[in-house]
């Protein structure tokens, strides 16, 4: 399982121990056979709103974007080697807001803006009431595993 953390936003306690630990339970709970690598990349509103601009024609602020290299939604329950599924990238600055919103740590939030972003990246989506309930009740399974 590979995890490349890049922490462009100047974050001071980002725990990528605990980012590998999510993604080994997002393997376990979706049965994933074989090992697969991502990017993360932690952003600031104004780095998010420009890409979320420029690649999905949105000009505003989002909490997470996530590039995966194969665009068929593919839901991998085996893979022949190792995947390079793609990118996620998390805006601090919104978590911040959503996790104040909540009431909850900003690392509570950026951990769950990260499995969302692991998910998509998987092929799992939320764009009409069946795939979200799906992909939501996955989020639900894993961040109570995390924390238990």
């Amino acid at each position: 399982m590979g995890l490349n953390i890049i922490d462009d936003y100047g974050l001071e306690a980002l725990d990528e121990k605990r980012f590998e630990f999510i993604l080994e339970n997002i393997k376990k709970e979706l049965e994933l056979v074989k090992d697969y690598e991502l990017s993360a990349s932690f952003v600031s509103e104004t780095t998010i709103q420009t890409m979320n601009r420029d690649y999905r024609n949105i000009d505003k602020v989002t909490d997470v974007i996530s590039f995966a290299l194969m665009d068929d939604e593919i839901k991998i329950h085996g893979l022949e080697d190792e995947l390079d599924l793609g990118d996620i990238f998390i805006c601090v600055d919104q978590a911040k807001r959503q996790a104040l919103d909540l009431n909850q740590s900003l690392e509570k939030e950026l951990e769950f803006l990260f499995i969302h972003g692991v998910l998509h990246l998987l092929g799992y989506d939320h764009m009409n009431e069946e795939d979200e309930e799906e992909m939501f009740s996955i989020q639900r399974r894993i961040v109570h595993e995390i924390n238990s």
